[in-house]
């Protein structure tokens, strides 16, 4: 009974050595004794010799490797600080082994054949070019170079991808204190320009107070240099039709400016001024207060 037991158990174990699956994202590769024996690409239950071969798996996915940043020198001789994401896959499980064997070592060779194909393309265009118009064709560049040489690895580049570009931070410093003062100066001229046209717009401000009050006083003379001539035709008029009427009431008019105040005059009994004065409205004014004739 003891060793059927045993024998069932030994069994046991020597299938689950024997067997293994891949999933759907896999692929395998069977070594004996270390030499590669069989590549597995399809899904599904497999089974090797327990204890003399072993199963290697690996990745079947795309898959992302990003690069530690890295300064390059453009053709201008400024200095860039850019920071690379690449996506590749294993195309040949024989090759990849055979060449980098894990997934360290690809990733340590993809970086160093991108970081050695972009130095190239960088060291070749000018820095605005990089930053602006040329980027995308540069790249383009870039993951076919690293394709071509990234093929003799067993390894397919999808794409090459800029993930940051700086500048060093002693180049930014001086960047943005230079960025800074241009700030400033443009800030001080458009307060300049703003101060002259505000001064301009007072000052045309005040020339048109200026001229509509000087409209305003001519105005206000013409209208009363009319009015003036309109009473004096009235007047003339008035004194043309009735001579003593118009004399009368101009005598009234100075008895009213005359003895409505508090001034004495000294007059003779057969002035000019007093040929009215005993006429009805004459006695009236005689007998307000303070007021009289000396």
């Amino acid at each position: 009974m003891i060793r059927v037991v045993l024998a069932i158990i030994i069994i046991l174990v020597v299938l689950a050595q024997s067997a293994f699956v891949i999933s759907e994202g896999e692929q395998g590769m069977i070594l004996q004794f270390g030499k590669p024996m069989r590549i597995i690409r399809q899904p599904g239950l497999y089974f090797k010799y327990p204890l003399i071969q072993d199963l290697i798996l690996l990745d079947k996915r795309i898959l992302v490797a990003e690069a530690r940043p890295a300064e390059y020198i453009t053709l201008d001789k400024k200095r860039l600080t850019v920071d690379t994401v690449s996506r590749w896959k294993i195309e040949d499980p024989l090759i990849f082994y055979q060449t980098v064997q894990n997934y360290q070592g690809a990733i340590a060779r993809m970086n160093d054949i991108i970081s050695a194909r972009l130095r190239q393309e960088i060291a070749n265009h000018f820095f605005k070019d990089f930053i602006r118009e040329e980027r995308e064709r540069i790249m383009r560049h870039v993951t076919a170079g690293t394709a071509d040489v990234a093929s003799k690895f067993g390894i397919s580049v999808i794409d090459v991808r800029i993930k940051r570009v700086d500048l060093p931070e002693e180049v930014q410093n001086s960047v943005f204190a230079r960025m800074k003062a241009e700030r400033e100066r443009i800030a001080k001229r458009y307060r300049a320009e703003g101060e002259e046209k505000a001064k301009e717009i007072r000052a045309n401000a005040n020339k048109e107070k200026e001229i509509i009050l000087a409209e305003a006083y001519r105005q206000s003379e013409v209208l009363s240099g009319e009015g003036d001539a309109e009473a004096t035709a009235i007047y003339a008029d008035a004194y043309g039709k009735d001579e003593n009427f118009f004399s009368f009431t101009r005598h009234l008019e100075a008895y009213k400016k005359i003895f409505g105040t508090e001034t004495s005059l000294m007059l003779r009994p057969d002035s000019e001024l007093l040929k009215y004065f005993d006429s009805p409205l004459g006695q009236q004014l005689k007998q307000l207060p303070g007021k009289g004739q000396k």
